[in-house]
């Protein structure tokens, strides 16, 4: 596995009214200062393609499921989210992409960062020079 990925439970408050799942900043390595979404995602689409210099993101699937592939510049894994009540912490420094979105599926991404254009890596023979 690329290191210091990982999945992270979240809570999940379950009654007859049906189940609750919250995040907050002490349950995830990194303070929250951007939260966006991806959804409608056309069939065969993948998202992503980046790394980022030092935006950590936690990613949760809150509806339908998805892929996330994590590369560190020598050995790839993918991760298949599916349940909203956890989700998988990638780390600055490590290639992203999404794919396999299922129908209505919607991705929630917390971010470390506010949004900077220069924090991303967008070529991967760059990536793969910088981690050296």
């Amino acid at each position: 596995m690329p290191t210091r990925v990982r999945a992270i439970d979240l809570p999940k408050v379950q009654d007859e009214r049906g189940n609750l799942t919250f995040v907050e900043n002490d349950q995830i390595p990194f303070e929250i200062r951007r939260v966006y979404w991806i959804y409608d995602v056309p069939g065969g689409q993948k998202r992503g393609g980046h790394a980022f210099r030092e935006q950590r993101e936690m990613i949760i699937s809150l509806s339908g499921s998805f892929d996330v592939v994590v590369n560190d510049g020598s050995t790839e894994e993918s991760f298949e989210l599916n349940r909203s009540y956890y989700g998988l912490y990638v780390p600055n420094m490590l290639w992203r992409h999404m794919e396999n979105f299922s129908t209505n599926a919607v991705a929630l991404v917390l971010s470390s960062t506010l949004y900077n254009a220069d924090d991303y890596i967008h070529d991967f023979g760059l990536f793969k020079e910088i981690i050296r």
